[in-house]
């Protein structure tokens, strides 16, 4: 996302705080602009309310700012102003975490981000390269018709 030159990235709903933290953290490691994080409070129980009180939110969201992860936080899915007040209490005298700087390195992700460093001699991307996704590029290596299926 980072070549659309975003104000701001980051997560929301899905899941509480305490299940967002380690996704918020790789984000917050490699994004070069604001990270925010807006999650649910909690996970939905089985009537399809929400268990965490405005405190344990607040609290979560504290963990977030003591790792210094976020330079916006909100709320989602099961909370409402009285939790953005107690977020916004915890929050108070903590810092905007500091932007890293960009390294000019080109990097994807899909479940994990992907970095390419002057350490990795050939990368090859594509679903399309392999047995299973393509039945032409099986049948060229079948063949052994490297060349074309290069």
């Amino acid at each position: 996302m980072m070549n659309a030159k975003p104000f701001c990235i980051g997560l929301n709903c899905a899941l509480g705080a305490n299940l967002m933290k380690p996704f918020l953290q790789r984000l917050s490691k490699i994004a070069t602009t604001n990270v925010h994080a807006y999650p649910n409070a909690g996970l939905p129980n089985a009537m399809g309310g929400y268990d965490e009180t405005p405190e344990m939110f607040a609290e979560a969201i504290k963990g977030f700012a003591d790792d210094g992860l976020l330079n916006m936080v909100g709320g989602c899915c099961g909370t409402n102003p009285e939790y953005i007040r107690q977020v916004k209490k915890a929050m108070e005298g903590y810092p905007p975490r500091a932007i890293p700087e960009n390294t000019h390195l080109t990097m994807v992700s899909g479940l994990t981000e992907f970095i390419f460093r002057s350490n990795i001699p050939f990368v090859n991307v594509g679903e399309r390269c392999n047995i299973s996704g393509s039945i032409q590029f099986k049948k060229l290596i079948q063949k052994g018709d490297y060349e074309t299926a290069l």
